[in-house]
């Protein structure tokens, strides 16, 4: 397991159903083993908009190049 306990991490792929995009950043809250992560995403206010289950392959950790951003979550999907 790569990740632990509060690792910020970054989304690797769109979520549609849950208006998340690649890029977007969740915090661990959970680690299943073998590579299962309960992925907990906010917004910018500190709400929690998103829990998800995915695999590890399905976010990658925070890069020193990495730029933080925001964006309106689309809660139409």
């Amino acid at each position: 397991m790569r990740f632990k306990l509060l690792d910020t991490v970054v989304l690797n792929r769109d979520l549609q159903d849950r208006g998340l995009r690649k890029g977007d950043l969740g915090a661990v809250v959970e680690v299943y083993e073998p590579d299962g992560l309960e992925i907990e995403f906010v917004s910018a206010s500190g709400k929690t908009e998103a829990l998800v289950t995915l695999k590890e392959s399905d976010v990658r950790a925070v890069a020193d190049g990495d730029l933080i951003a925001v964006r309106r979550l689309d809660r139409s999907a």
